[in-house]
């Protein structure tokens, strides 16, 4: 079965400085029909403009996955991290026990663009710790590519939790399978552009739920960019 959420759906706010859509209930929108999928608890498509950013603030018990899109996005953190997240890079936070840290836009000109992401970890009360690396367009582009995974497979970021994030790149008459082992679900998110899932039509901001399904088929009529979430 495919339950797709369309992107007009989504919870949305304008704070000037951010501009941003909820696929779950997080902050001020809340729908208990939308509280995440399996162990995917947040997923926020976030514009933060010039010179803007998120303060200081805590967290704990959560594998916290940011995405670029287009931009910059500063991050410093509780843990002595100081990094600058770019388009290609994944960065993993895992909050555990306790950690703060700020994300902020260091351009005087252009918006960040990017996709905050929530999964819950298979235990609490872990050592906080941070993770950020670099994947190649080449590497997403026709393919679905391992971002980040329970064990940190083909170099992706480890999240503690039996669940992978695939980030794919479509164009032209590309066509992309993934199988979807019984028991396991699936929620795919279309960053930009257009795609068909399983023959359905999907523009950009739309997600689907996939449960029960043996396979997933992906394909687009002129481009698009999409994450996959393979869940428990």
């Amino acid at each position: 079965m495919i339950t797709k959420r369309p992107h007009d759906a989504r919870g949305h706010a304008n704070h000037g400085w951010l501009n941003t859509y909820h696929t779950f209930s997080f902050a001020n929108y809340f729908d208990p029909r939308h509280m995440g999928v399996s162990v995917l608890r947040v997923l926020n498509d976030d514009t933060v403009a010039p010179g803007m950013g998120f303060g200081t603030h805590p967290h704990a018990d959560m594998e916290i996955v940011s995405i670029v899109l287009d931009g910059a996005l500063a991050h410093q953190d509780s843990m002595g991290n100081s990094s600058v997240i770019r388009p290609g890079e994944v960065q993993r936070m895992s909050a555990g026990t306790g950690v703060r840290h700020s994300e902020f836009n260091p351009s005087e000109t252009e918006p960040v663009h990017f996709f905050q992401i929530w999964i819950l970890p298979n235990q609490k009360g872990l050592p906080p710790s941070y993770e950020q690396k670099t994947f190649s367009e080449d590497s997403k582009r026709g393919q679905l590519r391992l971002v980040a995974s329970p064990d940190g497979q083909d170099g992706s970021v480890v999240i503690h939790q039996d669940a992978r994030i695939y980030l794919a790149l479509l164009e032209g008459d590309m066509t992309l399978t993934q199988p979807l082992p019984a028991g396991r679900q699936a929620y795919l998110h279309v960053a930009r552009g257009n795609v068909l899932l399983n023959g359905e039509p999907m523009r950009e901001g739309d997600g689907a739920h996939l449960s029960g399904e043996e396979e997933l088929r992906l394909s687009t009529p002129d481009a698009g960019e999409v994450l996959l979430f393979d869940l428990p």
